[in-house]
């Protein structure tokens, strides 16, 4: 059987990091980790090939080769999942489709010939069953949760690591919070379930083992939630792999409450963790108490912010507009929020409500729902929901929040800000040839023909005198204010 495994394209959005990866030669930002895992899953027999359309092309020859082209994605590749479907249709192809776009929306999806739906560890066994005898089904699906004690390594060979700035990799699925605009509940259950920390280890070897020394996300939508295991043994196992090695820093999500416990916040640096992804949402107090964000409420933002950089974890923050009470002052706070906070990677968006959100139900039956077609891309300037505020009202303030704080003024403000606050890094990064011609690269374009020269000379200045170990990062930083330019005058016009 010849399997071709295909990733559809992404939009270009601010978490797509297209215009900063240009910087040092790379074409997206990690490989489809869902595939490479369905890839492991799929018999040994098989041949298998990958295509990811965020990095190259899909031939003619490819799908002539195929018996069957399995497709993943998020709602955000909608779009380019419908032109793939549709070309493999022309072609004869047989198609079978899984992932979360496809498990929250297959009836709009009539060609597809078997879906796979929910989490692959359940139902793909019984799809291939099926298949062995002769009788494949048009729809396996799941009320259940699996044990992914039992997930196999992805098949990293099969991905052109070479082309990717990051990987990604998974320890958790589940998340027990009940935010009401989020669907990671409804996808993955509340209740957080994780693999071994040997089985990381596993995943890491073999990427190491691959060759690769770039950033590693752990892409669990709040790897916090068991924090006892990650105390015991998680980060303990972390700690003692990285020893004797070089790269392969970790990023991933968690919550704010992760200010809370100091214990557990040097762990994760000591294992190597120095970036983290934190929904703020909203500094307004009565929009986290409307979404149920309660791990947000009561507490001071800034502060946590603030202890958690301090502590060498860059924050990146996600923040939301649009709320039933969001005021028109909403604006105004939300930048100087972002502005106080150091919070460089700031990522702003509308209010959306995805199907199987509690807040999606809310929304319906006040008859606020004017398009099920949902962009899954919250940071695009669009909404689903009629907002209180009315929508010309939310879009001028969004404008106008965007034009500021991606400003080169505000946007170096808070590269300063953050780099006075964070301390030396406590692994030993690996900054192979492309990172020397992304730092002459970025004086040629930003410091030279950018419009924020002033700007960006006065932090490459400043860091190289007063914090010459951190210069690699605001670089970086620089490179990435770049691409978050190109994407807020996109989404404003």
């Amino acid at each position: 059987m010849n399997i071709l495994l295909v990733y559809p394209e992404f939009p270009d959005t601010f978490w797509s990091f297209k215009h900063a990866l240009k910087f040092i030669n790379k074409r997206a930002g990690a490989p489809p980790l869902g595939l490479l895992t369905v890839a492991a899953m799929l018999p040994d027999s098989w041949n298998l090939r990958l295509v990811d359309l965020n990095i190259e092309k899909l031939r003619q020859e490819d799908l002539g080769w195929a018996d069957y082209v399995m497709i993943s994605a998020m709602i955000v590749q909608r779009d380019s999942a419908t032109k793939l479907i549709a070309r493999c249709k022309k072609a004869g192809v047989k198609v079978i489709a899984g992932g979360p776009l496809f498990t929250m929306e297959y009836s709009r999806f009539p060609d597809v010939d078997t879906f796979v739906l929910n989490e692959a560890e359940i139902t793909l066994p019984q799809f291939l069953a099926d298949l062995e005898k002769g009788s494949a089904g048009k729809i396996y699906k799941t009320a259940e949760f699996p044990d992914i004690r039992q997930t196999p390594v992805p098949l990293w060979h099969l991905a052109k690591l070479k082309y990717y700035g990051t990987v990604a990799v998974q320890f958790s699925r589940g998340c027990p919070f009940s935010c009401d605009f989020c669907n990671v509940t409804s996808l993955l259950g509340h209740r957080p379930r994780t693999k071994s920390a040997g089985q990381m280890i596993r995943e890491l070897d073999s990427l190491y083992q691959a060759g690769w020394r770039g950033g590693v996300f752990f892409v669990d939508d709040n790897i916090i939630c068991n924090k006892q295991q990650l105390k015991t043994e998680l980060l303990p196992a972390l700690i003692a792999w990285r020893k004797g090695k070089v790269g392969m820093p970790f990023n991933t999500e968690v919550s704010i409450n992760l200010a809370d416990d100091p214990e557990l916040v040097n762990l994760m640096t000591e294992a190597g963790f120095d970036t983290i992804f934190v929904g703020i949402e909203t500094p307004n107090e009565s929009s986290l108490a409307e979404c149920n964000k309660t791990q947000n409420q009561g507490r001071n933002l800034l502060d946590s912010v603030r202890f958690l950089q301090e502590a060498g974890l860059q924050v990146q923050g996600g923040f939301i507009v649009g709320f039933d009470n969001d005021t028109l002052d909403i604006f105004n706070q939300q930048v100087s929020f972002i502005q106080q906070s150091g919070i460089v990677t700031a990522m702003v968006g509308l209010l959306q409500a995805p199907t199987g959100t509690s807040l999606f139900e809310r929304m319906k039956k006040e008859g606020r729902i004017v398009d099920d077609n949902m962009s899954g891309n919250n940071t695009d300037g669009s909404t689903n929901i009629i907002p209180k505020m009315g929508l010309d009202k939310l879009l001028e303030g969004y404008h106008q929040l965007l034009r500021q704080i991606y400003s080169p003024k505000y946007y170096y403000d808070r590269v300063l800000t953050f780099l006075k606050q964070c301390p030396l890094p406590k692994i030993k990064y690996h900054l192979d040839f492309q990172y020397f011609l992304a730092l002459w690269r970025s004086i040629l374009r930003l410091g030279i023909l950018g419009s924020e020269r002033l700007q960006y000379w006065k932090m490459f200045i400043w860091t190289l005198f007063r914090r010459p170990r951190l210069f690699p990062l605001a670089i970086t930083m620089s490179i990435y204010g770049y691409h978050f330019r190109k994407i807020a005058r996109s989404v404003t016009k």
